[in-house]
């Protein structure tokens, strides 16, 4: 059967990255310029650079163009990138602490002298047991106000509890209002059950109500998702009359919100919660693994009773209940103060490298929570992202571009650097290789 003369156009382009005939980084020609060049429309055109796109072979910029992306790298930049490729991790943030292994030795110790760890190896009920509920919803009382324990979920983790609220209260074809830089954990769930993104657009992280109202207006949206407490990738904190604002619009267009508390912890004196200003239509993801550890997957959803007999059901068709043991662990570091411990802990680590990565880049224009282990790096206009992704793997970094948390057609240039879990001691070189790479870009 013979190809489609966009399919061979593309295979043509293709094969010339491929084979090093276009080196990563070379400029396209435009559209325009493509289709006069072949004898083919505009659409023709268009199709041809969607497909070579979709191949992972070219991207597009706003406002620059289409360029030849580097093949060595992964499409998203650097998020599927770990350690494990024996690189410095600058993408996913792993706090720890020196400490963490006896707080583990000391968890199970206690666990082992309860007596109850026949009750473990069954089956737990699919919202988590009772007295771990109340113990979870009684830590939350400070933040969230009074909460029937009833209306409090355990997942197996963040993550799973997105994944439970996009499966049991959302449907495929659904509109999430998003930012335009969101958590990718969130976007892949939407991939998955089929939900169509809107870009909502923002300053520094904080939505603007003005225009979630016109898209609401524009079209029929059914939730939003936001981190309104330390937002992930920039860090910020809306102020409590932007919270307001949105659950006035959320009210007028009968809106879910899902609020996302992954890094909420790490602000000392936050405004509001969503779900505090607007228990009726919020759901409230936690979770304890930027608190605690990564690998103890454990977290909890906060939901309208309403609700509830949806999520359940997510649970259960998921995991069916969080592990005991984990949920047993956790709880015990609740009750006897460990988990504002081990908190507290992290804000300070937090803070700590935050002043390092401000005082190492210098003049560069850092985005970021005081005391977060993670920092977005816009860069100046004409420097892109993907050559310094290249440049820093080749100097044994993993880093990430804006690719895996934009939510629009086009991502901006910049750099996401986690370093949550990198030895303080060799900070502050990484911070100079990443700072040097970036001035290299800037001066090619």
């Amino acid at each position: 059967m013979k190809k489609a003369r966009y399919i061979h156009l593309a295979d043509m382009l293709s094969t010339a990255i491929e084979e090093g005939k276009l080196s990563p980084g070379t400029k396209l020609p435009t559209h325009r310029a493509f289709a006069e060049q072949f004898s083919v429309a505009l659409a023709t055109a268009t199709r041809v650079y969607s497909e070579v796109e979709r191949r992972g072979l070219i991207v597009g910029e706003a406002g620059r163009g289409t360029f030849v992306r580097d093949v060595g790298l992964p499409p998203t930049l650097g998020v599927r990138q770990t350690a494990s490729d024996g690189l410095v991790d600058l993408v996913f943030n792993m706090p720890g602490d020196a400490g963490d292994a006896d707080m583990l030795r000391a968890g199970l110790r206690r666990l082992a002298a309860a007596g109850d760890l026949e009750a473990m190896l069954r089956y737990q009920p699919h919202g988590g047991r009772a007295h771990e509920r109340r113990v979870i919803a009684d830590s939350l009382a400070g933040t969230l106000g009074p909460i029937n324990p009833d209306c409090l979920l355990v997942t197996s983790g963040g993550q799973h509890g997105l994944a439970t609220v996009a499966l049991g209260l959302l449907r495929s074809g659904d509109r999430v209002a998003t930012d335009t830089l969101t958590y990718p954990g969130f976007k892949s769930v939407a991939a998955l059950q089929g939900l169509d993104l809107v870009p909502v657009e923002g300053r520094h992280g904080v939505m603007d109500p003005d225009d979630l109202e016109r898209q609401c207006r524009a079209r029929k949206v059914r939730a939003v998702y936001l981190m309104p407490t330390v937002h992930n990738p920039l860090g910020a904190v809306m102020d409590e009359a932007t919270r307001l604002r949105l659950i006035e619009i959320a009210r007028a267009h009968d809106l879910l919100l899902i609020e996302d508390a992954a890094y909420a912890f790490l602000e000392p004196d936050p405004p509001p919660s969503l779900f505090a200003l607007a228990p009726e239509r919020t759901v409230y993801v936690g979770s304890f693994s930027k608190s605690l550890s990564t690998g103890l997957r454990l977290g909890y959803l906060v939901a309208p009773e309403t609700h509830t007999d949806g999520l359940l059901e997510a649970i259960r068709a998921t995991t069916w209940n969080a592990p005991a043991l984990i949920s047993g662990l956790v709880t015990g570091w609740v009750e006897d103060g460990t988990l504002a411990s081990s908190e507290a802990t992290r804000r300070r680590d937090g803070a700590e490298r935050q002043r390092l990565c401000r005082t190492v880049l210098g003049g560069s224009p850092v985005l970021s929570h005081r005391n977060a282990g993670f920092a977005w790096l816009p860069l100046e206009k004409g420097v892109r992202a993907e050559p310094i992704v290249t440049r820093l793997k080749a100097q044994g970094i993993s880093a990430s571009g804006a690719d895996p948390f934009a939510t629009t057609a086009a991502a901006p240039q910049a750099l996401r650097l986690a370093f949550g879990g990198i030895a303080m001691d060799a900070l502050a070189g990484i911070f100079r290789t990443v700072r040097d790479a970036v001035d290299a870009a800037s001066v090619s």
